[in-house]
């Protein structure tokens, strides 16, 4: 199972079209939406949603991916849960990178003070970043030296930042969800 959260465009078409992708990998993708607008309600929201679907699935190694606030949520959803995750040019600080677009960016800010210190390290490797060299959102060289630490990197040469085609990828992607 590979469970897919959207980044702030939820109702972007190409959402669907990565999903129809990722069945190549497993034929079980589900959608896992949220608001993109409350932050703390959509915390809760997706970890019931995580919750509820791992109690619906046998597959011994389920994936959490997300795409740009997507991916924000997928690393801590993923730490949370056990999951292993795919970050697929993660936004790191939506308390900054958003402001305007999203009603509480104080929220995001609340929520990475309140998780577990030094998360990363302690779910090092459970995490595979790809990264846009192209992203036009993202300064993805300030999320490489983020997370290189933690997490193997795979860098793009020509997607952008809603990373369209995950073709070329989905090799890498299947051998990260089995392990």
């Amino acid at each position: 199972m590979i469970l897919y959260l959207h980044g702030f465009d939820a109702t972007s078409p190409g959402n669907h079209e990565k999903m129809r992708q990722l069945q190549f990998i497993d034929k079980d993708v589900r959608l896992v939406s949220y608001s993109t607008q409350h932050p703390k309600h959509d915390m809760q929201q997706l970890l019931n949603e995580v919750s509820r679907h791992l109690q619906q699935t046998d597959d011994p190694a389920p994936l959490i991916m997300g795409v740009g606030l997507g991916a924000f949520w997928a690393e801590r959803i993923g730490f949370l849960n056990g999951l292993r995750a795919v970050l697929i040019n993660p936004n790191l600080s939506p308390e900054l990178d958003m402001v305007g677009k999203i009603d509480r960016p104080e929220e995001y800010a609340d929520i990475s003070s309140k998780c577990i210190v030094s998360f990363r390290s302690k779910n090092e490797t459970n995490a595979l970043v790809i990264l846009s060299r192209s992203d036009d959102v993202n300064n993805n060289a300030q999320v490489y030296d983020a997370l290189n630490e933690y997490y193997p990197v795979i860098w793009d040469e020509e997607q952008p930042h809603k990373f369209p085609v995950l073709a070329s990828h989905l090799t890498n992607i299947a051998a990260f969800k089995l392990g």
